[in-house]
C-alpha cells in the first residue's frame, strides 16, 4: 500500500497527481486527496478547481483522510461511495419503473422519482446504458410484445394494450421498427415474411447474410454453408427464404469486405430483433471503437447492472448480426478471449485484424 506522504514531497512529485489534474475517475476509489486549504478530501476525479500542489496530501482510504482532520468535499461525496455507483443504482430505479408501469413514463416522470433535473437525469441515464430514456422504454416495449405474440395467448388487439400503447393506431405506426413485420405474421413465426439472403466466402469462412423489409437481420459465420442456411430456417421457421438477387450480394460483398479490412466501415440498415436487456447490451457493443476491447464486466457496468455479468455474456452469444454488432470486441477481465459462438480462432483474427486497421 501506497504510504502517504505528507511533508516528503510536493504532490506533483507523486505519480498520483496526473490523475488529479486529469480528472480521472478510474483512480477513484483508489486514492484520496486533501486541500489544507479548505479542509477537506475528494476523489481524483472531483471536478472542484485544481488545487496548488503544496496543498494537497494524498490518502490511501477515507479513513486515513478523516484521522488527519479533513472532512468530505461536498461536491464530490467521496463518503458516499464512487459517483458512478450513484449513478447506475439511480439508473437501476428508473429502469425498473419503466419496467412495471403500464405506459411508458415522461421523461419528467422518472427525473422527479430519482430526484434529479430532466436534462441531467437523460445525460446520466444515457451514459451509464448506452441508450437514452425512450430508447429504453420502446425496447422494453418491444420484448413484451414479441413475448406476447409469440406466446399466442392474446390477441394482437389485447397485446397492443396490454404492450402499453393506448391505441392501435400509434402501436401500427412502429410495427415494422418493432417486430420487423406484420403483427400477425410475428404471431404466426414469420409468415409470410419474405427474407432474402446469400452465402459468401471469405478468409474467415462462410458468411451468411439476410435481410428482411426492415434491414439486415442475420451474419452468421461457420465452416459450412448449410449448416449456416439451417440455422437461419430455425430463426425463422415459417418465413419465405429467397435467394438473393445480384443487388442483394453486393450487400454480402460489403459484409466480407469489412471482415477482409475492417477499415473500410460497415454502415448497413439492421433489423435487431432480442429482449430489452439484449438490445442495451448490443448498443453497448455497438459503442466499443474499432481495435478496441472491453471486458464483461465493464459492460455489465456501464448498463447500471454490474452484477449481471453472466446476462451480458448470454447476450452476446445471442447475437445474430456477427460483426455489425462487435461481440468479439468483448473479453475477460484479465482480457483473456473466452467463448465466441462462432469459434474463438475467428474471435483472435478479427481482433487482430482490427488492431492494425
Amino acid at each position: 500500500m501506497i504510504k502517504e506522504r505528507q511533508g516528503k514531497m510536493r504532490a506533483d512529485q507523486d505519480p498520483r497527481w496526473r490523475a488529479i489534474v486529469e480528472r480521472d475517475p478510474a483512480f477513484d476509489g483508489k486514492f484520496y486527496y486533501s486541500v489544507k486549504s479548505t479542509g477537506v478530501y475528494c476523489h481524483p476525479s472531483c471536478a472542484a478547481r485544481l488545487a496548488r500542489p503544496e496543498n494537497v496530501a494524498f490518502h490511501d482510504s477515507i479513513q486515513d483522510a478523516e484521522r488527519a482532520g479533513f472532512r468530505p468535499c461536498k461536491r464530490c461525496k467521496p463518503d458516499q461511495g464512487l459517483l458512478r455507483e450513484r449513478q447506475a443504482a439511480v439508473v437501476e430505479a428508473a429502469c425498473r419503473n419503466i419496467e412495471a408501469a403500464d405506459e411508458p413514463p415522461s421523461l419528467e416522470t422518472l427525473a422527479e422519482a430519482v430526484g434529479m433535473s430532466p436534462y441531467y437525469f437523460h445525460r446520466v441515464f444515457k451514459t451509464i446504458t448506452g441508450v437514452t430514456p425512450k430508447a429504453y422504454a420502446d425496447a422494453h416495449r418491444t420484448q413484451r410484445v414479441q413475448r406476447e405474440l409469440a406466446a399466442g395467448s392474446r390477441s394482437v388487439t389485447e397485446t397492443i394494450y396490454e404492450a402499453g400503447f393506448n391505441s392501435s393506431s400509434r402501436f401500427y405506426e412502429t410495427t415494422k421498427e418493432m417486430l420487423g413485420m406484420k403483427p400477425k405474421e410475428y404471431k404466426q413465426g414469420g409468415l409470410n415474411a419474405q427474407i432474402h439472403f446469400a452465402v459468401g466466402q471469405s478468409s474467415l469462412g462462410s458468411i451468411l447474410v439476410a435481410r428482411s423489409e426492415k434491414g439486415v437481420c442475420a451474419i452468421l459465420l461457420g465452416d459450412d454453408p448449410e449448416a449456416l442456411v439451417r440455422d437461419l430456417q430455425d430463426r425463422f421457421p415459417k418465413a419465405q427464404l429467397l435467394g438473393g438477387d445480384r443487388g442483394f450480394e453486393e450487400v454480402v460483398a460489403k459484409v466480407v469486405g469489412f471482415v477482409e479490412d475492417p477499415s473500410r466501415g460497415l454502415d448497413l440498415p439492421l433489423d435487431v430483433r432480442g429482449t430489452a436487456f439484449q438490445q442495451r447490451v448490443w448498443e453497448a457493443l455497438r459503442g466499443i471503437p474499432v481495435g478496441k476491447t472491453a471486458s464483461y464486466a465493464e459492460i455489465a457496468r456501464k448498463l447500471g447492472e454490474p452484477g449481471a455479468v453472466r446476462a451480458v455474456a448470454g447476450a452476446c452469444a445471442a447475437n445474430a448480426l456477427a460483426v455489425a454488432i462487435p461481440c468479439h470486441r468483448v473479453v475477460k477481465s484479465d482480457g483473456a478471449l473466452s467463448g465466441y459462438r462462432w469459434g474463438v480462432d475467428r474471435k483472435r483474427e478479427l481482433l487482430r485484424r482490427e488492431a492494425v486497421s
